[in-house]
């Protein structure tokens, strides 16, 4: 038996806009320059993909990526300063909720 936590973060009305799944697509947007790729990655259509970002960004009120539209030199997507900070934040906040999950599942369960 081990201690598994779903983390997320949500509004003042409790609406999840910010967890693990729009984490990796920030990740896999950084990897690939893509949030359609990002998307393919994670078996997910290129349309809730963004649908997820966009509902980040508002409730953030700041965007986490930029988009290009395709052209001569094609389209991508960057994770902005703001969306780097966030994933960051989060790593950090993940973690440390983590370790003190063990640390509580131990005291309770293991005495």
């Amino acid at each position: 038996m081990q201690p598994i936590i779903k983390l997320f973060l949500a509004d003042e009305n409790g609406e999840k806009f910010f967890g693990e799944g729009p984490y990796q697509l920030l990740k896999g947007v950084e990897k690939t320059g893509s949030l359609h790729a990002a998307a393919a990655e994670m078996h997910m259509a290129y349309t809730k993909a963004l649908k997820i970002i966009k509902q980040a960004e508002k409730a953030l009120e700041y965007p986490l990526i930029r988009r290009a539209i395709g052209g001569k030199d094609g389209g991508g997507s960057q994770v902005t300063a703001q969306g780097k900070k966030l994933m960051k934040s989060y790593e950090q906040y993940k973690d440390a909720c983590n370790r003190s999950c063990k640390q509580i599942y131990q005291e309770i369960f293991r005495s």
